[in-house]
């Protein structure tokens, strides 16, 4: 409540820049609409369409593509593209230079923690990475959700809760979650804020999108683990890779009003 009011309340000067048009509903409402029905839409299209699938994927693929596509159109609807975080330029590799030092935190701590069998490879699954894992969810969370929440509560409550909500969808539904408990959530939650953090000291979205894919395809696919590691070493792996995650977010707070881009 206190991160919410402190972060709104800085006053109308981050309001002016957002630049925004505006739908005529009560932020909270806003928000709700933003978190739930991309979700519920999601969740339904993926259990008609994932009825007797041959695999996780083929459950998942339509899964995302629905939630992508509701937060797309009532994106574009209430906000337009760019207030989603669509921009590129200095925003875009900015993302890319922040969002790289999670990537490069995680990839040699997965040599150190995780038996490696192997090198694995493939463009199918650098797509789906990329498509659905990390843009569509990105598009609801820190697209849509995080100008919502903006709106409603203000910028840094939004990139903390979108992060959130991001580590939960990441934990329940990614290739590479390992059901360990409350670390494993921790390490999404932490790895969600960052990105949060990123996307509120940017303004973009399409660098962490870009990352995510490419540290997931790396440290998970390329880097190939055993069909079922040793979740003592995933814990240890989550566990160290959450404290690089706890610096960086650290070092990223934004500390003047010229912090905040959304």
């Amino acid at each position: 409540m206190v991160i919410g009011q402190m972060c709104y309340n800085q006053p109308m000067s981050i309001e002016k820049r957002l630049n925004q048009k505006q739908p005529a509903l009560p932020p909270a409402l806003q928000a709700a609409i933003a978190l739930l029905l991309p979700l519920t839409v999601g969740l339904t299209v993926g259990a008609l369409l994932g009825e007797g699938a041959a695999s996780e994927l083929a459950v998942l693929a339509p899964l995302f593509t629905a939630v992508g596509l509701t937060s797309w159109l009532l994106g574009l609807f209430w906000y337009g593209l760019r207030n989603l975080g669509l921009r590129g330029g200095r925003p875009l590799f900015s993302g890319i230079a922040f969002a790289s030092l999670g990537w490069l935190a995680l990839l040699p701590l997965r040599f150190i923690f995780v038996e490696l069998i192997g090198f694995g490879g493939g463009f199918n699954i650098f797509m789906y990475l990329l498509l659905f894992e990390a843009f569509a969810v990105q598009l609801w969370l820190f697209g849509l959700l995080f100008r919502a929440v903006a709106l409603w509560r203000g910028p840094l409550t939004a990139a903390i809760s979108s992060g959130v909500i991001f580590g939960a969808v990441a934990a329940s539904f990614f290739q590479e979650a390992y059901n360990i408990g409350l670390i494993s959530l921790v390490y999404f939650a932490l790895w969600g804020i960052f990105y949060g953090i990123v996307r509120l000291r940017t303004g973009s979205i399409w660098g962490i999108v870009l990352v995510q894919a490419t540290q997931s395809f790396t440290t998970w696919t390329v880097l190939l683990p055993p069909e079922s590691p040793s979740l003592a070493y995933v814990q240890w792996l989550y566990l160290a890779t959450s404290f690089a995650f706890l610096i960086f977010i650290w070092r990223l707070w934004p500390k003047e009003l010229d912090d905040y881009r959304v």
